[in-house]
């Protein structure tokens, strides 16, 4: 009884724990002039209205991206993340981000504070650098005890900022799929996420950064300081900049490093080549999303779409990690298909799935999707291999491979990229940010590069029906020595999947 009050009074204490509200805001925007910048002067050549966008579905491709753009910044540099991990690729950024602020540019550093976790003794430490200011969006208020903090204020803290976005000067921006941390960009050695990413230049970086300065001054967003109550020291700041640049230091020799330079060399972020033409359209949450109710749509992403009129005639190709699209998405994506659409549908499997519950929420649809005449594939966890087959500077072999890109092309004219998955999470819960191109030489190459290695990196699912009338999935391999015919989940142990089957007994699927 005496651990049971006990217990009891420090999960009251912690739900009694407050956000502070009697501080002083300072707002702060995007600095507008940066033309003269090495970057704005870098800028391709664009057409009025018109924006570049550059792919980045390499990994190693897209932590240099990153890291060049900190390098050649001068002025400003925004940062907004869900997850940034203490990894290898997580204190690179940072190294390039520090040093970036000792040149004297502006760092503002947003993170989701459930999401990253993040030590607030390094953020406080951080935060004490004239040019950079950290901010935690959403955050918990039991500092000391933010396990119980969070459950006993379970609904506020379930909501979450999910966007990933990065600007440099305002003049370049990259947007994705990627959070900070060493699977995202292939250095792990574990799990590899398939990930997509835009870098970007024109007028849609200016959209995007009015978005970043829209999560940055709302209410939600508290300063690591003021949260806390403390402040860093010198000291610590001095021994983190040291540990960084010696850890940067020795990540030159290591296979990672020698893969990085090799992108490095080609100047991926500053080089006015390689970008697709044409208009850019940023959808993003209302930052106001988390603090109103689900079934309240204003300001949500998804119904942005249908501002932008992407008519569409012959194809719709989905890439969602998380796909769980509940009976309107299966009624919908099956009345495109009547309508003579071709309607394909890439997600994980459950060999390949990082989140079991949501496998579990999603295979309920699978069968009305394939009667509606879906094409649905479902990736392999080996599927990375083929993938670093077709290029030359990853240097770190994982065993897992999991897709984790959020793509969507429309009649190989446009293309989406960003943040979204297609879950209730991402729809009615967390904030989410994306770019709309409307590119047709974009568009086609990523469906091209998708819907040509579909049989290599995918299993192709099809529904058969027994002679008794009853219907079962089937499982298709496309192999060197022909076609194989699976009867169940590919990849993984009986074990999981009584797992999955039975949380898809219980009632949790608008939080998944």
């Amino acid at each position: 009884m005496w651990r049971v009050g006990f217990i009891a009074a420090v999960v009251f204490m912690s739900g009694c724990a407050q956000l502070p509200t009697d501080y002083e805001r300072v707002e702060s925007s995007m600095l507008t002039d940066t033309e003269a910048t090495q970057l704005g002067q870098a800028a391709p050549m664009l057409a009025s209205g018109e924006s570049g966008m550059r792919p980045l579905p390499n990994g190693v491709d897209a932590l240099v991206t990153r890291i060049v753009l900190a390098e050649a910044a001068e002025r400003s540099l925004d940062v907004q993340y869900y997850i940034w991990h203490d990894d290898l690729t997580g204190r690179l950024f940072a190294h390039a981000l520090l040093r970036a602020a000792d040149r004297g540019v502006r760092v503002r550093i947003l993170l989701d504070d459930v999401g990253a976790r993040a030590n607030d003794d390094n953020l406080l430490s951080l935060d004490l650098h004239p040019n950079i200011e950290i901010r935690l969006f959403n955050p918990v208020a039991s500092r000391s005890l933010r396990g119980l903090g969070m459950l006993s204020d379970l609904e506020r803290l379930n909501r979450r900022m999910h966007n990933k976005a990065y600007i440099a000067d305002n003049q370049r921006a990259v947007v994705g799929g990627r959070n900070i941390g060493d699977e995202y960009f292939e250095a792990a050695g574990d799990v590899a996420f398939g990930d997509l990413d835009l870098v970007t230049v024109g007028p849609v970086v200016v959209e995007i950064s009015k978005a970043f300065d829209s999560y940055w001054n709302a209410p939600m967003s508290l300063p690591i300081g003021v949260l806390t109550g403390r402040q860093g020291t010198v000291l610590k700041l001095d021994t983190l900049r040291a540990d960084l640049a010696e850890f940067a230091e020795a990540q030159r020799g290591s296979p990672y490093g020698r893969g990085a330079r090799t992108a490095l060399v080609q100047g991926l972020a500053t080089a006015s080549e390689g970008f697709f033409r044409g208009k850019a359209h940023v959808l993003v949450d209302d930052p106001e999303k988390v603090s109103r109710t689900k079934e309240d749509k204003q300001g949500h992403l998804l119904p942005q779409f249908s501002t932008l009129n992407l008519q569409m005639r012959t194809e719709l190709l989905i890439i969602s990690p998380y796909f769980i699209p509940g009976d309107v998405g299966v009624a919908w994506l099956g009345g495109l298909v009547r309508s003579g659409l071709r309607v394909v549908v890439l997600t994980n499997s459950l060999a390949s799935s990082d989140v079991s519950a949501v496998h579990a929420g999603y295979k309920r649809y699978r069968e009305a999707l394939l009667e509606a005449g879906v094409e649905l594939y479902e990736f392999k966890p080996e599927a990375i291999e083929f993938a670093r087959s077709r290029r030359s500077n990853s240097q770190i072999g994982s065993s897992r491979a999991s897709l984790h890109a959020k793509t969507f092309v429309f009649d190989r004219r446009a293309v989406f990229v960003g943040s979204l998955n297609l879950d209730p999470r991402s729809i009615q819960l967390n904030t989410e940010i994306g770019v709309v191109c409307e590119s047709e030489p974009l568009a086609s190459r990523l469906a091209n590069n998708v819907t040509g290695a579909l049989d290599k990196v995918a299993w192709r699912l099809e529904r058969v029906l027994e002679p008794d009338g009853s219907a079962r999935i089937v499982w298709i391999e496309t192999t060197d020595k022909g076609t194989l015919r699976l009867p169940d989940e590919p990849g993984v142990s009986v074990w999981r999947q009584i797992g999955v089957w039975f949380m898809g007994l219980l009632p949790i699927e608008s939080q998944l």
